[in-house]
């Protein structure tokens, strides 16, 4: 496969990626599936891994990778297919761009899995927002979560969506950094190689 067209498949997959990590970001903002204060919202909610990592920061490599089959940069002094190689070149530094937005929204979420949510706990007569689960191992013991109290169900909820987003920023990561290897041989063989034959300029 060319590279101009290997680059628009990333394109395309990168797209719905991005709209899913948007819409999974967003609804963590309604803890249990309800509105509540901005008070009771996990930090890393408020992080937008998915809304700035792998949502906006992502838009940008995902229109340009789209764009690579029939970009020649205006042709290069009159050459396209040197042009082709520059747009190739130019796409490593928007598929870099991918990786860091991917990798910060990989890290918020993970963090917010092993950390667990902010949520309103009962001990004895006294009451008290705070991360229960920040010391202890919450996810191999469920019938802990009853210890949240409110908002109803935020550990299945932010643990449902933070698993979505970190599984999409790991395969937006993987297309992000496949592409830039895909740049590099785009740069160096032209828009297509062919048994080590350039046939860019056919």
């Amino acid at each position: 496969m060319c590279s101009g067209s290997f680059a628009k498949c990333v394109g395309i997959s990168l797209l719905p990626l991005s709209v899913v990590c948007v819409l999974c970001n967003i609804l963590l903002f309604f803890p249990g599936g309800e509105p509540t204060d901005s008070g009771n919202i996990s930090a890393e909610v408020w992080y937008s891994g998915g809304l700035v990592g792998s949502g906006l920061l992502m838009i940008f490599p995902a229109l340009v990778f789209l764009g690579l089959k029939n970009n020649d940069c205006c042709g290069c002094c009159g050459n396209e297919s040197c042009g082709r190689r520059f747009a190739m070149l130019s796409s490593i530094l928007f598929a870099g761009v991918g990786v860091l937005g991917a990798g910060y929204s990989v890290v918020v979420s993970a963090v917010a899995i092993n950390r667990g949510p902010w949520c309103l706990v009962h001990n004895g007569s006294t009451s008290a927002w705070t991360y229960p689960f920040e010391t202890s191992d919450y996810l191999s013991n469920s019938s802990s979560w009853s210890e949240c109290v409110e908002p109803v169900d935020v550990v299945s909820w932010n643990l449902s969506l933070f698993s979505v987003l970190l599984a999409m920023a790991l395969v937006q990561l993987v297309l992000c950094a496949v592409q830039v290897v895909n740049g590099l041989l785009g740069a160096l063989c032209g828009d297509c190689c062919c048994g080590g034959v350039s046939v860019s300029s056919a």
